[in-house]
């Protein structure tokens, strides 16, 4: 199976500023487009690669290198798998919030509206509940809530009466059965659009995504060493406004803290203001760069 190349590639691994003899970690192995060229730039460094995914397991098969170890755990877990490698402090982490398109492109893992599969989207298949499950056990009010702020759906509220009432009938096993269901909600013309918000909405509630990523986040700001970087790739407004929001204020929500002279309290300083996209030759070669950004923040000196 191929994978794509990763999107915004030399961009994010160039801020890491890695050193030969760094720490590293890649908390979004995927295909491990990026994984490869960090450990093709260390000699006496270390490589430590997270993903939760049986296939992205696989593919770490393909890195033979003695700086790279291959992580089977969530992001979210991030502290405690260093902890058991022996790590305290690290030079620089990278996140790649997109779905890989491998698991896009296998039509049982449920990912994509282009495939009729399972209804399934778990990035993890061995454990915990199904967008299936979703679509079929959550109340009218948990539906509205995920399709409304998850997906940013226009219509949540009528959608989420109709799938309740067509779920009566019979339950919503399969990506076709769950598009039919839904398709007098789809609005005409714009079939993919609205179907990728209603499929990212599901995404993001059975993988609990952004909860997960706001834990990666915290704790990537402790275990980095002074003056390390963290480097992050988001495809939505979700996901940005959140890694946004703890670079600036070291917190998802409301102001920064500030102590008894008025120091901001907040580990990491932004390094670009604005974020960093794709080129126009990346945007014309990678269609699924484009609503890529790249943030890079430092982690503030103790004394600063």
């Amino acid at each position: 199976m191929e994978y794509h190349r990763p999107v915004l590639l030399e961009e994010s691994i160039d801020a890491m500023a890695i050193k030969p003899d760094g720490v590293y970690v890649d908390v979004t192995f995927g295909g491990g487009g990026h994984s490869d060229l960090i450990a093709s730039k260390l000699t006496e460094g270390k490589l430590y690669s997270f993903d939760q995914d049986g296939d992205a397991q696989e593919q770490s098969k393909k890195i033979d290198s003695p700086v790279f170890t291959f992580v089977r755990a969530n992001f979210r877990d991030l502290k405690k798998y260093l902890r058991l490698h022996r790590v305290k402090q690290v030079d620089a982490i990278l996140a790649d919030l997109g779905v890989s398109s491998h698991q896009f492109n296998v039509a049982e893992r449920g990912f994509s509206t282009r495939f009729d599969g399972p209804l399934d989207m778990r990035m993890n298949p061995e454990t915990g509940m199904s967008a299936a499950d979703v679509v079929n056990e959550y109340s009218e009010e948990q539906l509205h809530r995920i399709f409304g702020i998850y997906g940013e759906v226009k219509n949540a509220k009528t959608l989420a009466k109709l799938i309740v009432s067509q779920r009566g009938r019979k339950a919503i096993e399969t990506i076709g059965e769950f598009k039919q269901a839904i398709a007098s909600c789809t609005p005409k013309g714009k079939e993919n659009k609205y179907l990728a918000q209603v499929f990212q909405a599901l995404r993001i509630e059975v993988n609990d995504e952004l909860k997960a990523l706001e834990e990666m986040l915290e704790q990537a700001a402790e275990v980095l060493k002074p003056g390390g970087r963290l480097v992050v790739i988001s495809y939505h407004s979700l996901e940005d406004r959140l890694v946004k929001n703890f670079i600036a204020k070291g917190k998802f929500f409301g102001e920064v803290e500030k102590d008894l002279f008025g120091n901001e309290i907040k580990p990491l300083e932004a390094v670009n203001r604005k974020p960093i996209t794709p080129t126009e030759q990346e945007l014309l070669e990678n269609s699924r760069s484009r609503s890529a950004k790249l943030r890079v923040a430092e982690k503030r000196e103790v004394n600063d």
